[in-house]
């Protein structure tokens, strides 16, 4: 008796085995699709975020480039506008001489 009780739990022991390696996949599986979701939601959060700083950085560019060519209009105009004065100081040095 005691050894037919030994026999069928050994045969019964490799099958709940299997079975609980079988959950054991399955649950191994889920969280690396959940691990995997959230790597991707990660991923496009941070492209979305990196665009933003492409966007901005050429923001940047494009205005920085019009300060140059204000930078460059300003200094032509205190440039004429000197120019006038001088010309303007010698005409009034002349009068008054």
């Amino acid at each position: 008796m005691k050894k037919s009780i030994t026999i069928n739990i050994l045969r019964i022991l490799p099958f709940v085995f299997l079975t609980a390696c079988g959950n054991l996949t399955e649950e191994a599986e889920k969280r690396l699709n959940e691990l995997n979701k959230k790597a991707e939601s990660l991923d496009s959060f941070i492209n979305k975020e990196v665009n933003k700083v492409i966007s901005l950085d050429s923001l940047i560019d494009t205005e920085r480039k019009k300060v140059k060519i204000l930078d460059s209009l300003i200094n032509k105009s205190s440039s004429k506008i000197d120019s006038i004065a001088k010309k303007g100081s010698k005409l009034l040095e002349k009068i008054t001489n």
